[in-house]
């Protein structure tokens, strides 16, 4: 499979950058849009393709910029638009591609669209929001559960109506029946468009549309929900038809300014609801969900998963994230029964190895762990609402390590909006800077192999073998076959190799031993076979 230069983003690597926790150039505690220029040149020395921006949009941050108040415009804690362009700039001259966050689901409460929209049933925007009227009871409309906990219906005393909220209470969702809104949302990704960003993340892009009917979710079964919203299947507040109707409108925009992408959340999701919303030219160009961001994990399943793809044109295209700014770190929700340092090689090189666009989260190029944040300096308010069940997503989120020193250079500001990690700043940049077989070095010895292989940044994908913890398959593309074997867990294995000239491209707790590779736990090997050779594994 070729890729035009429109196409660049299949096979990509993604560098997501959380700016609260990237780098403080104004020193006040926070990350910013500055801190991120500054740091452009250790992104490039990366190899990465191009990084995505968590939103820096203005916000009340009741959802740390997941609630936007104003989406054409820089909140102060991060800069302006001035500092937006100069990252811009920076990443063009670093040749990176750079891509936004979008939220559009929701707004914030104090958007000025919705300040309009609750004032009466009869303004201008009185439908951009979805309302409902009570139940006879005065109960909520229906049975809708909010991700963050409780009904999804808050009560607007001026309309004497409800409103809809997936999220935070101060979240409301945009009603996306509403042609307006749909034509607003588009004149927003003009702006950012024209401003000369190459993408969107789309939060929670599966989220747009509600059943117009607000019928009641049907339970889920869940034995043993952490909240309520687990307690049923979303089948009526999310991934209903009109999403795909906007998605086609968002595509032709998209497609009118030529070598742009966009890149679908769809929460919690599946790998096939991913197929589905990139299948074709008229949705999303690419999409994650969160079957890899959840833990644990185990070689049958996950080969169940991958082998959902298909490799004919037309089938859709895969991203993949292991970690993210919503999950426990990969290298603690996977590795728990790993050797210090063992598991986080074999994880990185597998998400390299895999079939899709690829999104590498800050600090996982380290290694790092999840951080223990204590309950007096939490943040996240899903963390706050389901404690202790759930810390939540501070451990995530908190400053990446540049230095062991004081701050872990990120911040001269003596205490930062998260807590520094002691672990963190032991693992920090410099620190593995100068270490060749570091956590660091090897990721770049990988994101290297993945962009010097068209088998592995777009070549065809087939599982060979997955039993236990080892997870075995191989990529082709052309004259080259590359077998990837990986110990996702406490056991290991042995393996059969094929016969022919082998040249080994990355070795992580693995032995050759003639046509034998003795897999370690939490090892990993990646292979360059003849292409006549016939894998026995």
């Amino acid at each position: 499979m070729s890729v035009s230069p429109d196409d660049w983003w299949r096979g990509a690597v993604l560098y997501q950058i959380y700016p609260r926790s990237f780098m403080d150039a104004s020193g006040d505690g926070v990350g910013d849009l500055a801190g991120v220029s500054a740091r452009l040149d250790y992104v490039r020395s990366l190899g990465v393709d191009g990084v995505w921006l968590s939103p820096f949009f203005r916000s009340p941050m009741r959802d740390f910029g997941y609630d936007v108040s104003d989406y054409r415009d820089v909140d102060p804690l991060f800069g302006d638009l001035a500092d937006f362009d100069e990252v811009l700039a920076a990443a063009r001259d670093r040749r990176l591609k750079v891509v936004i966050d979008q939220v559009w689901s929701h707004s914030s409460i104090d958007h000025p669209w919705f300040q309009e929209s609750r004032s009466s049933r009869d303004n201008p925007r009185a439908d951009w929001y979805v309302w409902a009227d009570p139940r006879p009871d005065g109960s909520p409309p229906n049975n809708w559960q909010a991700w963050f906990g409780g009904p999804a219906w808050t009560w607007e005393p001026q309309r004497r109506q409800y409103y809809l909220h997936n999220f935070l209470p101060g979240q409301p969702d945009l009603n996306f029946h509403c042609l307006a809104v749909r034509r607003a949302i588009l004149d927003i990704a003009r702006f950012w468009l024209d401003r000369g960003v190459d993408g969107f993340r789309l939060d929670v892009a599966n989220y747009y549309v509600h059943d117009p009917l607000l019928r009641d979710n049907p339970p889920s079964g869940e034995p043993a929900p952490a909240l309520p919203r687990d307690m049923q299947i979303h089948l009526y507040n999310s991934d209903q038809a009109g999403t795909l109707e906007f998605l086609a409108e968002l595509r032709a925009v998209m497609d009118s300014y030529g070598a742009r992408m966009t890149l679908g959340e769809l929460a919690p999701g599946s790998f096939g609801l991913m197929s589905r919303y990139t299948k074709g030219r008229s949705g999303l160009h690419t999409a994650y969900a969160f079957d890899f961001l959840k833990g644990p994990m185990n070689a049958p399943r996950m080969a169940e998963k991958l082998s959902l793809w298909q490799d004919e044109d037309g089938a859709g295209w895969p991203t993949w994230a292991f970690s993210n700014h919503d999950v426990a770190r990969v290298a603690t929700r996977w590795g728990r029964d790993a050797p210090p340092g063992a598991a986080a090689p074999t994880f990185l090189a597998l998400l390299l190895s895999l079939r899709g666009t690829v999104c590498l989260y800050q600090g996982e190029e380290l290694g790092l762990p999840e951080a223990d944040v204590p309950f007096e300096r939490l943040r996240d308010p899903l963390g706050l609402a389901a404690w202790p069940a759930s810390r939540g997503r501070d451990g995530c989120r908190t400053p990446m390590p540049w230095t062991s020193g004081p701050g872990g250079g990120f911040s001269v500001c003596p205490e930062t909006w998260l807590p520094m990690s002691e672990v963190h700043r032991a693992m920090a940049v410099s620190v593995q800077e100068a270490d060749a077989a570091s956590h660091l070095n090897i990721a770049r010895r990988l994101i290297a192999i993945r962009r010097s292989s068209p088998a592995l940044s777009r070549g065809r994908f087939r599982v060979t073998s997955a039993s236990s913890d080892l997870l075995v398959f191989e990529r082709v593309h052309g004259d080259e076959v590359v077998l990837c074997l990986f110990s996702v867990g406490p056991q290991g294995g042995v393996v059969e190799l094929p016969e022919g000239r082998l040249e080994p491209l990355f070795i992580h707790r693995v032995e050759l031993e003639g046509r034998r590779a003795h897999v370690s736990a939490f090892g990993s090997v990646l292979m360059r076979l003849p292409r006549t050779a016939t894998s026995s594994v």
